[in-house]
């Protein structure tokens, strides 16, 4: 079965997946991008490792794409800082390799080459990593089973499993049993994974529940963030600010009518709007919903600032920040297909809102369970939560706090994944 599983995946899944990127690829910008950087891949890698201290340890760490990247710093920075550990990241997605080409922490970031034997042979051969370590799911069988047999230690952190996992459905099941069974360490984020893990026949030498690095990693941000004062000193004296981050025109359709409908009534409320996209086109679709209704301004034009109640984000990467003004937050994604992280806005002591799709997010559930969150369904809950919040705030204090607790009371996964990673470097 396992012969036929590997013949089944190098000559049938692995050049049919070649095969449709390039098809693809035609007309998806980013999917040309992942192919057009490879090409030069092995040539560029043997050059950047022409100046790489071989006395040093060097820690692989390989990442889907930013998300988990962003998981994977706090372990990258406690690794260099604290071990002087060489690091080598790699990426799937040009997103993720393109954002971070430039991440000081590393030694060398490139990408990670289609899995197929003779690739993985090369790779392996240039860079000579003492570990790898996988944020979370992205496993490449050939990959694997070449460091296995060459008694090179692979992690998976940040490891989830669902009880209902598609992972679990029988020929399935047998594949990613005979893959985990090559790790070293599969570090759960809590002990329910832990479990659902035991069901791929792993004992407790390979599993160990040690957290999640999501909690360690908006904490060390919003650190940082408190320094950035992107507002003026006392910008929002006397105001009450609700942050609506991430949003997307399903959850505008919601929230944006109780928002209206709260300025008519509460003249010390701001709101600011940061689109998932902030496109041309999105924003001026914004702008013309709230003509006629509310006075806004654009982030960018904020030097001519004069009391608007609304405050359109036209630029990326300061969400984190933004959270840090708010008394009240919504996360977008709630009402299309995923929430985005109830984290950021949870670690200042925020009351977090969303929507109802938070089956991605088992921090949005446990908020969502009265402890720092509320779910809403349609714009009514919309209203009723957003002034409640607003204009109590024995309430809001009372939510926040609730949300900060559980941020706080869950960082710490970080130096539990260095300390197991450390073990196997000596």
């Amino acid at each position: 079965m396992d012969k036929i599983l590997s013949i089944i995946y190098d000559f049938l899944f692995l050049p049919v997946l070649l095969v449709f990127a390039k098809v693809v690829a035609i007309t998806n910008k980013k999917i040309r991008q992942g192919l057009d950087d490879r090409k030069k891949l092995f040539e560029d890698l043997e050059k950047k490792f022409q100046s790489f201290d071989r006395n040093k340890k060097l820690v692989w760490v390989h990442s889907s794409s930013m998300g988990e990247f962003e998981q994977a710093k706090p372990i990258i920075e406690k690794l260099k800082n604290d071990h002087n550990t060489g690091i080598l990241v790699t990426f799937f997605s040009p997103s993720g390799y393109r954002n971070s080409v430039k991440y000081p922490y590393a030694d060398v970031v490139t990408y990670l080459p289609l899995d197929t034997k003779k690739n993985i042979r090369r790779f392996v051969a240039i860079t000579s990593p003492d570990l790898l370590i996988l944020m979370r799911y992205d496993i490449w069988p050939n990959l694997i089973k070449h460091l296995h047999g060459k008694s090179i230690p692979a992690f998976i952190v940040d490891a989830t499993m669902r009880s209902n996992s598609k992972r679990k459905l029988p020929l399935i099941k047998h594949f990613h049993e005979n893959l985990y069974k090559c790790f070293s360490r599969i570090l759960t984020v809590s002990e329910t994974d832990l479990d659902n893990f035991k069901e791929f026949g792993l004992t407790k030498k390979t599993l160990k529940a040690v957290g999640d690095t999501r909690f360690d990693r908006v904490y060390q941000k919003s650190l940082q963030a408190k320094q950035k004062k992107i507002f003026p000193e006392n910008f929002f004296n006397d105001k009450n600010v609700f942050v609506f981050g991430s949003s997307w025109e399903s959850d505008e359709d919601v929230v944006l009518p109780a928002v209206i409908k709260l300025l008519k009534y509460d003249p010390s409320a701001v709101m600011i709007i940061a689109p998932h996209e902030p496109t041309l086109i999105k924003l001026e679709k914004l702008e013309h919903t709230f003509s006629g209704k509310a006075r806004c301004i654009r982030f960018s034009f904020l030097n001519n600032y004069s009391d608007e109640q609304i405050i359109i984000v036209d630029s990326i990467g300061i969400l984190l920040t933004l959270y840090y003004y708010a008394d009240v937050a919504y996360v977008g994604g709630s009402f299309k297909q995923g929430i985005h992280n109830v984290l950021e806005p949870a670690v200042y002591g925020s009351p977090v809102m969303f929507g109802p799709k938070i089956e991605n997010s088992q921090e949005a559930k446990y908020l969502a369970d009265g402890n720092g969150g509320v779910l809403v369904r349609d714009k009514f809950q919309a209203y009723k939560n957003l002034r409640k919040f607003m204009q109590d705030k024995d309430e809001r204090d009372r939510v926040g706090n609730m949300a900060k607790s559980y941020v706080l009371k869950n960082i710490g996964a970080t130096e539990k994944i260095v300390k197991e990673v450390t073990k196997y470097l000596k």
